[in-house]
């Protein structure tokens, strides 16, 4: 089969032949999915780039893979065959306090993640345990299911950490809006019924989008230093928000007992995020890290596309021999939502 892979940090993806998975490979409780669609991530630049670095060369990359599964292990049920399903990337030690919390994500010791430090979905086949093989909806195309795998899971995962409240009153910032930040948009307006919800984002069409998916406001983020302002002016009497999403930078737009979570990063120093601990303290405001999501997530996260309070947003689908054209255009900032890969099963 043909698989996306990666050899090192600065060092280029390559599109190479790999064997497929096959039954003899499979522990008791895992599963063979053949992919039939895999979403491009910003994760996958920032391993082309050195910005990730786990040590685990060489693997194929690609954690937002969905498909039809085609094998079981012996303590599988064979009717799990042909079940169309998306795959959970964190595979934990299941001992740790943190797998015990369902908190895979943090486990210290983790016995797999798909993309990460093991083979990912940017392929043909994938080899994954069955519990991580959740089922979607009939209805949904695998196209659109794809991004739910990091796209919305990370939306549904960073809202919870924000402790958004509809019954406060509250407001809610996007700052950087393309696959999570669509996610989120919807999730705070349809889920969790927040009245206020604005974005900011340097690409019109990207700020059109987040109108058309319930947004209430949208600032143009190209000019970084009128942000803060912009926000103040559109939260009535300069309060600024109650929980901002992914802001790094844009602190004066964070009003009292404000929750900053931290979504996206870059490498570099001009990224490095730095405040000052007065308005921290003096306004009482947090700041919280969100990395992926549970496997709780993902299952909340299906259920909510399937039940159309999420529709996730594809720009366009690629042949998986495409890929690197894909990554260049989200590289540039060219899409409107997720760029989805379509492997070849025709080639072995």
């Amino acid at each position: 089969m043909e698989a996306v892979r990666y050899h090192g940090p600065n060092e280029a993806l390559t599109f190479e032949t790999v064997p497929i998975p096959t039954e003899a490979d499979l522990s008791p409780d895992e599963v063979i999915v053949r992919v039939e669609a895999s979403a491009l991530c910003h994760t996958e630049l920032h391993f082309a780039d050195g910005t990730l670095n786990l040590g685990v060369k060489p693997i194929t990359l690609g954690h937002e893979a969905v498909g039809v599964i085609t094998a079981v292990g012996s303590d599988i049920s064979p009717s799990r065959i042909g079940q169309r399903v998306i795959n959970y990337y964190y595979v934990g030690c299941a001992n740790c306090r943190w797998c015990n919390r369902g908190d895979e994500q943090l486990c210290p010791n983790l016995k797999a993640e798909h993309g990460f430090i093991s083979d990912g979905g940017l392929a043909g086949y994938i080899r994954t345990p069955s519990r991580n093989a959740v089922v979607i909806p009939d209805s949904l195309e695998f196209v659109d299911a794809a991004p739910i795998g990091c796209g919305v899971t990370t939306a549904v995962h960073a809202a919870k950490l924000g402790r958004v409240d509809s019954t406060q009153d509250e407001c809610a910032l996007v700052y950087g809006c393309n696959g999570v930040g669509f996610g989120l948009v919807q999730l705070l307006k349809n889920v969790y019924g927040i009245k206020n919800v604005g974005v900011v984002a340097r690409s019109e069409a990207k700020r059109k989008m987040a109108i058309e998916l319930g947004a209430d406001f949208a600032i143009d983020g190209t000019d970084a230093s009128s942000v803060a302002a912009a926000v103040r002016e559109k939260t009535g009497g300069g309060e600024g928000v109650d929980v901002l999403f992914e802001c790094v930078g844009t602190r004066g737009a964070l009003g009292r007992r404000g929750r900053l979570v931290l979504v996206g990063y870059h490498q570099g120093e001009d990224h490095e995020f730095r405040c000052h601990p007065i308005p921290m303290i003096v306004y009482e405001q947090t700041v919280v890290g969100s990395v992926g999501a549970t496997l709780e997530d993902l299952k909340e996260a299906v259920k909510y596309v399937g039940e159309g309070k999420i529709r996730t947003v594809v720009d366009s689908t690629i042949s998986l021999n495409e890929f690197q054209t894909g990554l260049d255009r989200i590289k540039s900032c060219d899409c409107v939502g997720k760029i989805v890969c379509l492997p070849c099963h025709g080639r072995r």
